[in-house]
């Protein structure tokens, strides 16, 4: 059963997380130092046995890195160590906002909206949120599409004179993504232009993926963020072909 088409590219998320508000999310986080405890407590505890040494001992931060100390003998423990925020440059305390925003925020967070909220650059909350939501996503049990992907749009909405199809007034589009003998997704999305349909796929369709799409220009530049695309021609009443660079035979959604 494929699911109801979701209002944002993030999707609605069910958890058992009971958000909170702004501002009790600043006055427990007020600064990275407090977020970097919160990681130590919940990774390690401020007390546990050292694995270096074997005694059970209280652990003291580093004032001049973001580690902490073993009180018996001195070995370090960095808390952010093997996570998203390893060795990233942006402030723990934005990683934990974007997180927040992504519990707090029923519909979704897209890159956009991250990069508005944040403050920071497209490129960095893309980034961010691709990996906030991969964690999200193996939380879940779901991962992004992968293998070969089709994609098509419908335009939902009841009869209306005029043009039909692509361009319909008055139509709510409805973008589909099929996993070939996997999932089904969908996004509700304003128009078909090519930013809007570059970010659905993004941030539901990992990179290097085969995937199948009709000649709509917009997808035409699918290939430059790493995915090997093949279009069929409708134009030219073609429904279906075999690519020999992917070794596969395109056909999209609609088609399907």
């Amino acid at each position: 059963m494929s699911r109801k088409p979701r209002s944002t590219t993030a999707g609605t998320r069910v958890s058992n997380v009971q958000p909170f508000s702004v501002r009790e999310f600043f006055g427990r986080f007020p600064s990275d130092d407090a977020c970097l405890q919160h990681v130590m407590e919940v990774r390690y505890g401020l007390r546990h046995q050292c694995t270096k040494c074997g005694k059970d001992s209280t652990f003291h931060r580093l004032a001049d890195r973001p580690a902490y100390s073993c009180a018996h003998c001195g070995h370090h423990v960095y808390p952010c160590a093997g996570t998203i925020f390893q060795d990233s440059r942006t402030p723990l305390q934005v990683w934990f906002y974007a997180i927040y925003l992504f519990i707090a925020t029923r519909h979704g967070v897209s890159g956009k909206e991250l990069q508005r909220t944040l403050g920071v650059t497209y490129k960095t909350a893309w980034r961010m949120g691709q990996q906030i939501r991969k964690l999200m996503d193996k939380a879940d049990g779901e991962a992004l599409l992968r293998g070969h992907v089709e994609l098509d749009e419908a335009y939902v909405g009841g009869h209306r004179p005029g043009k039909r199809g692509r361009g319909a007034a008055g139509k709510t589009i409805v973008m589909g993504m099929k996993e070939r003998g996997g999932r089904l997704e969908t996004a509700i999305i304003p128009d078909v232009k090519k930013d809007t349909l570059r970010e659905v796929m993004l941030e539901n369709v990992e990179a290097g993926t085969v995937v199948s799409t009709d000649e709509l220009y917009s997808y035409g530049l699918l290939a430059f963020d790493g995915y090997q695309h093949g279009a069929v021609k409708h134009g030219a009443k073609e429904w279906s072909y075999y690519d020999w660079r992917h070794g596969v035979n395109h056909r999209n959604l609609g088609d399907s």
